[in-house]
């Protein structure tokens, strides 16, 4: 019963990482009009790496692929992005 759910959460995820490659789209046509939204493309980037390891992470849980690696590359990578693109918001502002 345990196994049926946890597969369940992965799907949800997978639809989330959709999504986020959906918001990351339609980020990027906003972003590209207006000048001060340029650190937004490090926030589309973050969105991306999130997708990835939203993806990495159920097909580890399925069994089909897992490396230790890109379970902690791909976090490290969406946090340095993410606190980039904060740092240029602020200077901005």
């Amino acid at each position: 019963m345990i196994g049926y759910f946890e597969g369940i959460l992965k799907i949800a995820n997978l639809f989330l990482a959709f999504v986020a490659g959906l918001v990351a789209i339609s980020l990027f046509k906003a972003s590209s009009k207006k000048t001060y939204l340029k650190p937004w493309y490090l926030l589309i980037i973050a969105l991306i790496l999130f997708a990835v390891q939203e993806v990495l992470g159920a097909l580890r849980a399925f069994g089909i692929y897992s490396t230790p690696h890109l379970t902690h590359i791909v976090p490290t990578l969406l946090l340095g992005v993410l606190i980039w693109a904060l740092v240029l918001q602020v200077n901005i502002k």
